[in-house]
Formats: C-alpha cells, sequence, structure tokens
C-alpha cells in the first residue's frame, strides 16, 4: 500500500468517517478493492478502529475512526506531501520560465510581422 493512498484514505476518514468503501474509494479517487487492502492495513497496524453502527435505512454499517497512532501517521504522511508537492511546484516554475524564454523572441517576431 503506497503512502499516497495511505493519506488520502486517512485524510478522508478524519472528516467523515462514516463513509461506506465505495465512497471512499469515489473521494480519493482510487478502486474499492484498494480502499477495501488499505483499510485493513490501517487497522492492523493500528491507524483506525473499525466500528459498526446502524443506518436510518436499518443496515449495519461501519464507521472507521483514527486513532491516536493514524492521527500521528497521517501528520507525518501530511509532511511528506507537503515536501513532495512544493517540490513538484519549484520544477513547474523552473519549466515555465523556461518556455517563457524560448517563445519571447516567437512572439516578437510574430508580433512585429502582424503590425
Amino acid at each position: 500500500m503506497s503512502d499516497d493512498v495511505s493519506f488520502r484514505v486517512l485524510r478522508v476518514l478524519q472528516d467523515t468517517p462514516d463513509l461506506s468503501q465505495r465512497q471512499i474509494a469515489s473521494a480519493t479517487g482510487v478502486s474499492v478493492g484498494a480502499v477495501n487492502y488499505c483499510l485493513h492495513a490501517l487497522a492492523q497496524k493500528g491507524q483506525i478502529k473499525v466500528r459498526n453502527f446502524q443506518s436510518s435505512r436499518n443496515k449495519l454499517r461501519y464507521a472507521y475512526i483514527l486513532t491516536p497512532r493514524g492521527m500521528a501517521e497521517k501528520t507525518r504522511l501530511t509532511g511528506t506531501f507537503l515536501k513532495r508537492k512544493v517540490a513538484e511546484y519549484e520544477a513547474l516554475k523552473v519549466e515555465i520560465a523556461r518556455l517563457e524564454t524560448e517563445l519571447a523572441p516567437k512572439r516578437a517576431t510574430t508580433k512585429s510581422a502582424s503590425g
């Protein structure tokens, strides 16, 4: 199970622990099978607790509650995610600047030809 999937699942569960696995999959963009696997792994690691509850339609459902260990792991994964996204952002800024520099002479040529 990837850290990215764990992070997305933990993030969704923190705000809405009573979602079904299908709803978690939809919210995270991960398959239902991957969500099922992830939830089992998180429970085995003690990062979530699975609780039964009765839904309004008289169906038995589950709530996936983050434990203190799960909150700590989510915090760690958030830091890792943020570092990765900042690095991606910085790389994009460099790439955009390079492309703008590359296009600048072509834009000047196009403007002078049309004017």
